[in-house]
């Protein structure tokens, strides 16, 4: 049994790097050509492929579904056009047996995409955005946009660029009563921490009263508040680009301080689940295989297995937004697909027994 485990899961594992480096190779070409679209005269050809390799770990990432999908079909298609299925069902292996064979494989795949996301991405798309930002002489970071909004009690507090190190650039703080009246509003060219608190320089402010406003300048003022660089190393990347950890600590945070956190459960849940993603969809690709895929050929399965791997993808990508819009927990909208998949999956092998 362990040659057969062996064998199956070599054909599937080759089956499912060689769909994985056609699949990689093709984003990088088209990020290429699009990452030629942002050149300037410190982002050139060099910058262009540093940044896609500090971003392949992302890449690869995203096409570990898609290529145990795809790959599984044209690896156990390989031993269903060769007969060798038939073989081994005639000698009494259950469709189940060959199963867990092919899941074994996957396990790796379901290992290497936990630890990309933990502990590979966060660091290498940080750096990717970072040197990308520099050659193209941008202060803010990646995620920012026209800056950044944040709420500390009282106030808003406007950051034009925010760094994990501990550094803020144009730091706008604007402070309000009760009744909504705007009271006081500082600018801060520049500001670090300390280990304890903030510390802003070059500020400016204006206070306003019911008759008159009064302004004032100084050149450092101490800022005690709630944000650490830690959590700026959370906010400031994009939710994709965190690591699940982070993401649950952050959304966490939003959530005591009352503010929305969908987003980041979202993709808290997707990459927590990612492991149920890929086993759902490798059980398609095995029930096709036993099913109505048994004697089609090759080009056929890969078709098959592109247009469901387009499907789950395009279900997936309609539900998350709109449990951000329509508020029903990003749990559901997760695992709703994987649930999907699983139920068709198990019910075409209950056919093919």
């Amino acid at each position: 049994m362990r040659k057969l485990d062996w064998y199956i899961g070599r054909t599937v594992a080759m089956s499912v790097g060689a769909v994985l480096l056609i699949l990689l190779g093709l984003d990088v070409v088209f990020a290429f050509i699009d990452q030629l679209q942002d050149r300037k005269d410190g982002y050139q050809f060099p910058q262009v492929l540093q940044y896609l390799l500090w971003t392949m770990p992302d890449r690869v990432y995203d096409q570990l579904g898609f290529s145990a999908l795809v790959g599984s079909l044209v690896g156990l298609g390989t031993l269903a056009s060769t007969s060798e299925l038939t073989v081994m069902r005639a000698a009494g292996i259950s469709i189940g047996r060959i199963a867990r064979s092919v899941m074994k494989p996957v396990l790796l795949l379901i290992v290497l995409g936990l630890a990309l996301a933990e502990f590979v991405i966060p660091v290498t798309n940080q750096h990717a955005e970072n040197g990308k930002a520099m050659a193209l002489g941008e202060m803010q970071g990646r995620g920012l946009g026209q800056g950044l909004w944040l709420q500390d009690g009282g106030e808003f507090v406007h950051f034009n660029a925010a760094l994990p190190s501990g550094e803020l650039f144009g730091v706008t703080r604007y402070r309000f009563d009760n009744q909504r009246e705007l009271k006081r509003v500082e600018f801060s060219e520049r500001g670090h921490f300390t280990g304890h608190h903030w510390v802003l320089e070059n500020n400016r402010a204006t206070t306003f009263s019911d008759d008159h406003a009064s302004s004032e300048v100084e050149t450092s003022r101490v800022w005690n508040s709630d944000f650490s660089p830690d959590l700026f190393a959370l906010i400031v990347p994009l939710p994709e680009d965190l690591s699940p950890r982070s993401l649950w600590s952050y959304g966490h945070f939003l959530d005591r301080k009352e503010q929305d956190s969908s987003r980041y459960w979202l993709q808290f849940w997707k990459k927590l689940l990612q492991p149920l993603t890929i086993a759902s969809l490798v059980m398609v690709a095995i029930s096709f295989i036993f099913g109505p895929l048994r004697e089609v050929t090759t080009g056929l399965r890969v078709f098959t297995g592109v247009i469901v791997g387009i499907v789950f993808q395009t279900l997936q990508d309609m539900l998350g937004p709109s449990s951000v819009v329509f508020g029903f927990p990003p749990l559901v909208a997760v695992l709703a697909p994987i649930l999907l998949c699983f139920a068709i999956g198990w019910w075409l092998l209950r056919r093919a027994r």
